[in-house]
């Protein structure tokens, strides 16, 4: 065994200045030029930007005059992070930079003093060394931690350890240890303080009721034996709820909570459940109020102290579409009766919410199709709308899963019942637009209809944790991906702030006027800055045709902007009056439905009125036929008499005579 040299590169936030120096931004006036000269525009002024950020905090200076465009990208710039923290500032820095240049830190290295631990080690290869500033496969580091051996991590490059995560945007899967779950799909998953929970789901056709736990920090299975609490007391003996699929599981409180789902034997209403991971307990949330119909496939979404439940598939197959909100302080249920054109009914959905307001609805199924349409329900005035989106919109699928990151909202998996979504998506849910995060091949896990999706953090940053699914075999692995933030934040910083969060996406035509004028000013700035050795004097030199030309074509665009903002009302306008009608013929098609309901009704019962007329009427006939046949037998009869009292009588002439009447033979 060696005794190696085991070197750690420096923590925040000695990393971000290391970064920093390397970059050249030390807080000279000057520094900005050695930055632009080493990276592309957008890149150099978001790093300006996170750099002033990390180091003065929030900008609070005054948006700088028109005449100093260059000055103005780099207000835009830093005003766009808003309230960020510092220490998030400084890790994005870093991590900008590592993209941009992942060799950054070996060649600056030599410059930065590293903290050198003699430890001893097993080796199981060759000795990594740095050489001309390149560094060769070795990152792992070891340091002591209270007497004992504790692994750390070099996030700036590739590592050896198969469960780090080293690239961004492209899924892999980390190593596990323990027993896997059975494989499954429509399950549960929720993380608590970097434990993701598995509870239920469903394989062959049979409900699950199980629940297992991945140390997030470890990557290891294990299974979770429960109790049950009753009113009276809790059972002493390991005890499984009823096994259910179609659920959602949500963490709440440090606690978990269990939402609906579908059931061998269905309840009436929509049930919820507790775990509390201290005393792996489970128990039944006592609620008020009139809770909605039992159902699985439906949404659940966390906003503020109440969920918001929407759609789902009740136990007669039926699909749904209508809203419940439980408020989590009162345990209180309420059906909201929201206005405007609610999504058709649907289930396995995927639903987000944006600045704890707008609740946005994709994707889902019916049973004849699946959908890629996107509602979006704002949860003040309880108004759905269909807003317009930029980028290229998902293939409609079903079974997909969704979680958010800042305003971005990502949606892996799901399919169309006949093959799997391969793309993972990201829609930012202040502009509406959609991009592409990552595309997998093949028949693969990934690909897959039911799947779950967390997110998690690991070292310092956010980590997609995806599991199960069914794409034409359950699946029962784990993987991983670490979303890349420079794209958000470019958009976020360089375009113009959007007024209204969602509601501003109605001015789509409008912002994009906007967004010519302002790449077209800083395109010419960036000209200028770029393309001049000497700024100073070739700026002041020009100045006066550079001003009069961006003037010129800022009074020309302010026209055609001003075109555009007259259209975009006018369309606005029509765009109401088309609502309202459809609302109104709506709900004649309503009134008309409950008509022909209630004509429906009527007609059954005439039916039932016929038939037993016709009944009636047979009946009638058969006793007439008996009545004539009597009727027959008793004229018979008569006339029968009628002869033989004839006979007996001797004439009526012989009664006028007098003539006595003949006695019978046998008279004494």
């Amino acid at each position: 065994m060696a005794m190696p040299r085991a070197t750690s590169g420096p923590a925040y936030p000695e990393r971000f200045y290391a970064a920093a120096s390397y970059v050249g931004l030390d807080g000279s006036d000057s520094s900005a030029k050695n930055v632009s000269s080493k990276f592309s525009d957008d890149t150099a002024l978001l790093l300006y930007a996170l750099y002033h950020q990390a180091t003065v905090g929030p900008c609070n200076t005054p948006k700088p005059s028109a005449w100093r465009p260059v000055e103005q990208s780099k207000w835009r710039s830093w005003q766009g992070l808003g309230t960020m923290p510092s220490i998030e500032a400084m890790r994005l820095f870093v991590k900008i930079l590592e993209e941009d240049d992942p060799g950054w830190y070996s060649r600056a290295s030599n410059d930065i003093p590293d903290p050198v631990v003699d430890v001893q080690i097993n080796r199981t290869k060759d000795e990594p060394v740095v050489e001309n500033g390149n560094s060769f496969g070795e990152t792992k580091t070891i340091s002591t931690e209270n007497g004992r051996l504790a692994e750390t991590q070099d996030k700036d490059v590739v590592s050896e350890d198969s469960n780090t995560v080293s690239v961004y945007n492209q899924w892999t899967a980390p190593q596990t240890s323990g027993q896997r779950p059975k494989a499954r799909y429509e399950h549960g998953a929720a993380v608590i303080q970097d434990k993701m929970y598995i509870y239920g789901g469903n394989h062959n056709g049979r409900y699950l009721g199980d629940l297992l736990v991945l140390d997030l920090k470890n990557w290891t299975w294990s299974r979770v034996e429960t109790k049950v609490a009753t009113d009276a007391q809790e059972t002493s003996t390991p005890t499984l709820l009823a096994p259910c699929a179609g659920h959602s599981l949500i963490a709440w409180d440090n606690k978990l909570l269990s939402i609906g789902g579908h059931t061998k034997d269905p309840s009436e209403s929509m049930q919820v459940k507790v775990f509390d991971p201290h005393t792996s307990t489970w128990s039944m949330l006592k609620t008020y109020g009139k809770p909605p119909v039992s159902r699985g496939g439906q949404s659940v979404t966390m906003v503020g102290k109440t969920l918001v439940i929407f759609g789902g598939q009740d136990a007669k197959r039926s699909l749904l579409n209508d809203l419940h909100i439980l408020d989590l302080d009162t345990m209180t249920w309420d059906e909201i009766d929201a206005v405007g054109v609610s999504p058709s009914p649907r289930s396995d959905h995927a639903a987000a919410v944006h600045a704890e307001r707008f609740l946005l609805i994709f994707g889902g199924g019916s049973h004849a199709t699946c959908f890629d349409d996107l509602h979006v329900l704002d949860l003040q005035t309880m108004e759905w709308s269909r807003p317009a989106q930029q980028g290229d919109a998902p293939t409609p699928r079903a079974g997909h899963a969704g979680v958010t990151i800042g305003e971005n909202w990502f949606i892996v998996g799901g399919g169309d019942n006949k093959s799997g979504a391969s793309e993972s998506v990201v829609l930012n849910m202040s502009t509406l637009s959609w991009s592409v995060v990552a595309s997998v091949q093949g028949r693969v896990p990934l690909a897959s209809e039911g799947l779950s999706l967390v997110v998690s953090s690991y070292n310092g940053e956010d980590v997609l944790v995806a599991f199960g699914g069914y794409n034409g075999r359950y699946n029962n692995e784990i993987n991983l991906l670490k979303p890349s933030h420079k794209s958000t934040l470019q958009t976020k910083t360089l375009e113009a702030p959007l007024p209204g969060s969602l509601s501003a996406v109605n001015n789509a035509t409008t912002r994009d006027i906007e967004s010519e004028v302002e790449v077209s000013q800083e395109g010419r700035v960036r000209e200028i800055v770029m393309d001049n050795v000497n700024p100073g004097s070739k700026v002041e030199g020009n100045s006066e045709r550079i001003i009069a030309t961006i003037k010129s074509e800022k009074e020309e665009l302010e026209v055609s902007l001003n075109k555009e903002r007259m259209q975009t009302l006018q369309l606005r306008q029509e765009l109401g009056e088309a609502e309202l009608r459809n609302t109104d013929l709506y709900k004649e098609l309503q009134s008309v439905r409950g008509q022909l309901a209630a004509e429906q009704s009527r007609c059954f019962k005439l039916e039932v009125d016929v038939a037993e007329l016709r009944q009636k009427l047979q009946t009638l006939e058969t006793l007439q036929k008996e009545l004539e046949l009597l009727q027959r037998q008793k004229a018979a009869s008569e006339q029968a008499a009628m002869n033989a009292k004839r006979q007996s009588s001797g004439g009526v002439w012989g009664w006028l005579a007098g003539s006595p009447q003949e006695k019978d033979d046998d008279s004494p």
